[in-house]
């Protein structure tokens, strides 16, 4: 049975202590191609506690801000729960993000740390922090390789600079646990602040419970840098449910570990089901132990479910954003038709209202848009001006999509008032893309939306107005945004050449006229 909150954790590292005292033997496997590892709970935390010493030894504690750029590695988990064991701030970055994404974070959260991986698909990141810029709160980075630049310090090094043994903070449930940054409609990345409460009130949700539990093994895929994946670590921590963790996608490997681990519980994105389904098609997987996959992250075909349902997998989707991480979720139990198409039930402890642009309700059973508040409701943004512009009057917060509730109390989003892509999981700000292009010397104007994507849900199109009538393609613009630093999943994989945007008669570029256009081809 699901293992529910103990009394007197009201704090992540109490939570992840008792834990880790509940579920000693738990297997945690991270299948990773470069740093494979098995490990019980029981010898994480104690490794975890190691190194919070260490963090505390260097003068690390709560308040501090510690970011962690690591891929899905042993190491990474480790980290993650050393920098909440020691009280401080965690600070998840995605690693695809490059050098303008990581110093303009590294900078506005003002963090002291910064754990980083060698090198890692191809990426130098030591470099990468030095091209970040002026980074005058950063006073350690620790590099998880054997050798670190001058000024660094070897994952190694930091192990054996404990002074003295760990010390537990001591700490409110409302201080700041967590600090996670995501791109929206905005051109720099929004943090998104989380407290102890709002993170244990996520982790101990009704969707949480019923996938925790030593009956249930699951299949992490979800990078470490997202919210969704350092809350699938905060569950292993917490819930001690053995977990196989991959560091990166590859679909065939995916399907060999749900068969070799007997997996029977996964969540991601439409990609990540769309693979799994392709490899039980094409005869190199059986996915017999699989019996659910929670997907969202991005637009979900409802095709995608009828197919995994067809295959005798229960797929049902979920809604949620980094600030409000589970809004609605569907169950194994729910009708076809509905997992298939609508978003879930609200879940338990979380509150939806449907409002129009004065933040009126909208009468029932019409669209309005998407207003939620509950427990793991973030704190706000670390840019204080944001929060004005983004809550209504009782904390509700405007969650920029639009949905509809059906008389069953299903949720559906069915629209985006903000202007981003959502690719394979992956937040894109349109306006970033759009500002990255626009320093093109022949591009004269440019709008980027989103294509419809079965496999990703969504792709970066970029339709520009050229300065000299000439052409532009794909691969030159690849190689202008690698120049620029920007994450390679922001680079738009189509280009589109118009004569002029199409506008509104006060200036606005009307982009569903251009996201019509291009769906008809």
């Amino acid at each position: 049975m699901p293992t529910h909150r103990t009394a007197g954790a009201c704090t992540l590292a109490e939570a992840i202590l008792d834990g880790a005292r509940r579920h000693e033997t738990t297997p945690v496997t991270v299948a990773s191609l470069v740093r494979p590892s098995v490990a019980s709970l029981g010898e994480l935390a104690g490794d975890a506690r190691r190194v919070a010493g260490a963090l505390q030894s260097l003068g690390v504690g709560p308040g501090d801000v510690v970011a962690v750029q690591l891929p899905n590695w042993y190491e990474g988990a480790v980290a993650q729960a050393a920098v909440v064991l020691c009280g401080a701030v965690l600070l998840p970055v995605v690693q695809i993000y490059g050098p303008r994404e990581l110093g303009f974070i590294l900078r506005q959260s003002r963090a002291v740390a910064l754990v980083i991986p060698g090198e890692w698909r191809g990426r130098d990141h030591p470099g990468m922090v030095r091209a970040s810029g002026a980074l005058p709160d950063l006073k350690a980075v620790v590099v998880v390789d054997e050798h670190a630049p001058e000024g660094m310090l070897t994952w190694a090094e930091l192990t054996a600079w404990a002074a003295g043994p760990y010390t537990r903070p001591r700490q409110d449930p409302g201080d700041l646990a967590m600090l996670v940054y995501t791109s929206g409609t905005t051109a720099d990345p929004k943090g998104v602040r989380h407290t102890h409460a709002s993170l244990l009130a996520e982790i101990h949700s009704p969707v949480s419970i019923r996938s925790a539990g030593p009956d249930t093994t699951h299949l992490a895929l979800f990078p470490s840098g997202h919210v969704a994946g350092l809350l699938g670590l905060l569950r292993i921590l917490v819930h001690g449910t053995p977990t196989v963790i991959m560091d990166a996608w590859d679909t065939a490997r995916a399907a060999a570990l749900i068969d070799e681990h007997r997996v029977t519980w996964s969540v991601g994105a439409p990609v990540h089901l769309a693979g799994l389904l392709d490899a039980r098609d094409g005869g190199t997987a059986r996915l017999s132990s699989l019996r659910e996959f929670m997907v969202g992250a991005a637009g979900v075909p409802p095709a995608l479910v009828y197919r995994a349902d067809a295959a005798g997998l229960a797929a049902y989707r979920c809604y949620g954003s980094s600030e409000h991480p589970t809004i609605s979720s569907g169950e194994p139990g729910d009708p076809l038709v509905k997992r298939a198409t609508t978003d879930g039930r609200v879940i338990g402890g979380s509150e939806v209202r449907l409002v129009d642009d004065a933040g009126r309700d909208v009468p029932e059973g019409a669209e309005g848009e998407i207003v939620s508040r509950g427990g793991e409701l973030f704190a706000g943004y670390a840019d204080r001006a944001l929060d004005q512009a983004a809550f209504l009057p009782g904390r509700w917060f405007r969650t920029g999509d639009i949905g509809r509730l059906d008389g069953d109390g299903y949720l559906t989003v069915t629209d985006r008032k903000k202007d981003i892509i959502v690719r394979g999981g992956e937040n894109i700000s349109a306006k970033e893309v759009e500002d990255v292009l626009a320093l093109h010397p022949r591009v004269a104007e440019v709008a980027a939306v989103a294509l419809p994507d079965e496999r990703y849900g969504e792709r970066v199109c970029a339709v520009v107005v050229m300065r000299d009538g000439g052409g532009l393609d794909v691969a030159e613009v690849g190689v202008h945004f690698a120049a620029a630093g920007v994450a390679r999943h922001k680079t738009p994989e189509r280009v589109v050449v118009v004569e002029e945007l199409p506008r509104t008669a006060a200036g606005k570029v009307q982009k569903y006229l251009l996201r019509d256009r291009l769906a008809g081809g």
